[in-house]
């Protein structure tokens, strides 16, 4: 399992101890936003990996807790050219200035070593996971597979760096990268082992020679040259705190510019030896010891970073550049053991191993030089039919890949002629009466026949099937009381859904958008899936405890108040609605509409957007906090009205918020966590929309069909008019185009997550509503004035999909989104 950030640390050795009054009155004038007059401040050392010492420093004001990260150069005399921190601060802000490259964010930089001792720089904490052990106990293959995919990302966003560009072009000599490095790594080795402590090895020397003797050309002309990180390994990498994905790469202290394959090769280490953190020799890596199930093999992990940077596949120099990250690994954990022996290292105990581990490196570089063959000839895509993007024996969850890429398996097969049959025999028959309670003067409480169906589709197994296997795994982790799951991991009890991939849910999701009242029968309708899904993801085992469980039960209903009438909603920066800290409570003050499902007689919950500082930085105001309608001072105005449709009784509402008090362990995530938050909950979310717009357009495909083979006019069937047959024709074609086009985003969203997904999540939400709206305006055309009414429900889906042209963004925010990737591209 992962580590979290906070977890990695124990109090300051005594040979890096600081003076904290002397940090203190440094920070408070260097960093922004530093509280002036803090409560308590706490150092905590670090302890994994980190050659430069590395502390956390938490500052308290009132119940409020910051967190930064410092990062110095350890003490006592050391190796010329070493721990270059100020190399470190110079290439973390280059990098974060540009968004290029996941980096923390730097605050300051200190080369006065009178502060603390030595220089120092600051930068942010992230809150996330540090895999320590690159086999990734405990976690289920499908997850090792993309946080494997992530890392090969990663280094591909680093090698895909423009240095020129990012004001790095002179961060170091591009040409002969190999070469010095030979000679810089042999000097520090001769260097750390001046008068035996520890001892040389002799086969240290034998490597160097081999390793002068077979530099590839590419190196002395620089054509593979770059940024590289140099120590890049999958420790050094952040991981979101649930999703899969990088959020930080760490540890920059022997970066420069290079040869990229030395990075690449490095990363690949895990496969051909084992370093643990108690043992004195080397192991045995994944090739040799069996690669746990779900890691792709490391020709599958190199064809993926091949993929992503574009660049050619290594086979022929493979040997040269595993042998030198071996004999860069031996003089690095050389240069740690020696540090040991001299009582400054900044391990921890895990120092006093490194030596022995150095020599056996040095062992397995000559073994593997003496090998024939090192990497197949051609990448696993084309030797073995590989699929570059998922890996050889990795197919993607729940999808049969003998008759193509998007024929789903059995068993969404199974679940989807359950759904149509459902819909068939108990919700198009109801449609009616349905629309009859939502026209009458009782149409704000719920038909009793709804409740009815509810219970009929748990019984169906057909219950929250949109929430993801990943985000059911760590609501089955939280939600225990007193050793007792609250909800059952029984297959027949499908409160946390049936385990399926966004991918998957598409081909049920848009069976369920065939009709405006389906959704909410499987507890499937928005906005409450956006919030379950907040609550499964980022919700701590109290908020589920209290919100999410009656939700999922669907006992209660809930609604997500963003949008104000005030100002300019679809740019989230605009949002004034305040959240103010107060003691143990937050007091929320603001206007908010288009709060769907806030006139529902069962809504209990908001979840409310507004800025908790005003004065951070643009991103880091908007915070999100579960709001109990029933707290005095939420105020439900009015219902607004959608194209003469008030969506009865779901509803969408004018709130009002004044001076509302609400307990502080309310707040998602914490402060300044909003877009963080709206970004993982709107992925999903955009996308049911398309997948139920989908579902919407078959209806008026069928409806439309079903009416021209049966009406007449001028003497012939409608079917019969060529004017008919073309646009029904052209219908077809942009609808089967974008649903292709849903599908390749569901699927991009399950392997790639939110952020990389984001140009064809874009793509999909502009495409779906504009193809529903053709179709369904050209079956209400068919239809005559019968389709303009409500007789039939062509108009209350034509509504339904003109307002998504608008809601969870408007068309002109994604295209700007997909715009701005393309252009990114062409730069690159």
């Amino acid at each position: 399992m992962a580590s979290r950030t906070g977890d990695l640390v124990s109090s300051v050795q005594p040979a890096h101890q600081l003076d904290i009054d002397a940090l203190f009155r440094y920070v408070s004038v260097n960093i922004s936003g530093f509280p002036a007059s803090p409560s308590k401040l706490s150092v905590f050392q670090f302890g994994h990996g980190q050659s430069n010492p590395t502390f956390l420093i938490e500052v308290g004001s009132g119940d409020a807790v910051k967190r930064y990260v410092l990062r110095k150069k350890p003490p006592g005399k050391l190796l010329q050219s070493a721990h270059a921190v100020d190399r470190e601060f110079q290439v973390l802000r280059a990098l974060g200035d540009h968004n290029l490259v996941q980096v923390p964010k730097v605050f300051c930089m200190c080369d006065d070593p009178s502060v603390i001792g030595t220089a120092f720089y600051i930068m942010e904490f992230l809150e996330g996971r540090i895999f320590i052990d690159p086999k990734l106990p405990g976690m289920a293959p499908e997850r090792r597979r993309a946080i494997y995919q992530a890392t090969a990302k990663a280094l591909a966003s680093i090698h895909s760096a423009d240095v020129d560009m990012i004001g790095l072009g002179k961060y170091g000599r591009r040409d002969n990268y190999c070469k010095r490095q030979i000679e810089r790594w042999a000097k520090q080795y001769v260097a750390s082992t001046a008068e035996s402590k520890p001892a040389a090895y002799p086969k240290m020397f034998e490597l160097i020679d081999w390793l002068r003797q077979n530099i590839p050309r590419e190196d002395s002309s620089g054509t593979t040259a770059g940024l590289v990180h140099g120590d890049f390994r999958i420790d050094n990498l952040v991981f979101h705190p649930i999703e899969d994905r990088v959020i930080g790469i760490l540890d920059w202290e022997l970066s420069t510019l290079g040869n990229k394959m030395s990075d690449v090769a490095y990363t690949c280490m895990p496969y051909l030896v084992e370093i643990g953190q108690k043992e004195k020799q080397v192991g045995q890596g994944f090739e040799l010891a069996g690669i746990p199930e779900g890691i792709p093999s490391l020709p599958e992990f190199l064809a993926d970073y091949c993929s992503a940077a574009g660049k050619p596949w290594p086979a022929a120099e493979w040997k040269f550049y595993i042998a030198f990250a071996m004999f860069r690994g031996a003089s690095i954990y050389t240069g740690v053991y020696s540090r040991w022996l001299m009582g400054i290292a900044s391990g921890g105990d895990r120092a006093q191993y490194v030596g022995s581990q150095a020599n056996g490196l040095i062992d397995f570089a000559l073994s593997f030089i003496a090998r024939k063959s090192v990497l197949p000839a051609t990448p696993p895509s084309v030797a073995q039919g590989y699929p570059q993007q998922f890996g050889n024996g990795n197919k993607i969850h729940g999808i049969s890949e003998e008759n193509g890429r998007f024929v789903p398996s059995e068993r969404v097969l199974g679940l989807r002629n359950k759904l149509i049959k459902f819909m068939e025999d108990h919700i198009y028959p109801m449609e009616k009466e349905f629309y009859k309670l939502s026209q009458s003067d009782s149409r704000w409480t719920v038909h009793p026949e709804e409740e009815r169906l509810k219970e009929l589709a748990k019984k169906e197994g057909l219950w929250n099937l949109f929430i993801p296997f990943d985000s059911a795994a760590r609501a089955r982790r939280l939600i225990v009381d007193g050793g007792k799951q609250a909800i059952s991991e029984n297959g027949n009890d499908l409160l946390l859904g049936a385990g399926l991939s966004n991918l998957e849910y598409g081909y049920l999701c848009e069976i369920m958008g065939r009709s405006v009242w389906a959704p909410q029968v499987f507890n499937c309708g928005a906005p409450d899936t956006g919030n379950m899904e907040v609550l499964l993801r980022y919700g701590n085992k109290e908020q589920l405890h209290e919100w999410l469980v009656p939700l999922l039960e669907g006992k209660i209903r809930s609604g997500f108040a963003m949008t104000e009438p005030q100002v300019a909603s679809s740019d989230a920066t605009n949002i004034e609605c305040s959240i103010k800290r107060q003691g143990n409570s937050y007091i929320v003050n603001g206007n908010k509409w288009w709060t769907s499902g806030a006139m529902d007689p069962r809504c209990r919950v908001l979840i409310v957007m507004g800025k908790t500082d005003f004065s951070a930085a643009k991103h880091k105001q908007q915070s999100m906090i579960l709001v109990d309608v029933q707290t005095p001072g939420v105020h439900i105005k009015r219902p607004l009205m959608v194209f003469g449709f008030d969506d009865a009784p779901h509803g969408h509402a004018e709130v009002s918020f004044e001076n509302v008090c609400v307990p502080a362990n309310n707040i998602l995530l914490g402060e300044g966590r909003g877009f963080e938050i709206a970004q993982g909950r709107l992925g999903p979310g955009r996308l049911h929309h398309c997948m139920r717009l989908i579902g919407a357009a078959e209806r008026g495909m069928q409806m439309m069909a079903q009416r021209a083979l049966s009406r007449k006019v001028f003497r012939k069937f409608i079917a019969e008019h060529g004017s008919f047959l073309a646009d029904v024709a052209k219908c077809r074609i942009e609808l089967e185009r974008t649903r292709l086009l849903v599908l390749e985003a569901a699927d991009q969203l399950d392997r790639l997550g939110n952020k990389t997904a984001r140009g064809i999540l874009a793509m999909a939400k502009v495409a779906a509503p504009n193809m529903a709206l053709m179709v369904l305006d050209m079956a209400m055309q068919v239809h005559g004035a019968a389709g303009l009414s409500s007789d039939t429900v062509l108009a209350h889906l034509w509504a339904t999909a003109r307002t998504l042209r608008i809601a969870d963004g408007p068309d002109e925010v994604h295209l700007g989104t997909i715009a701005k990737l393309e252009l990114q591209r062409a730069k690159l």
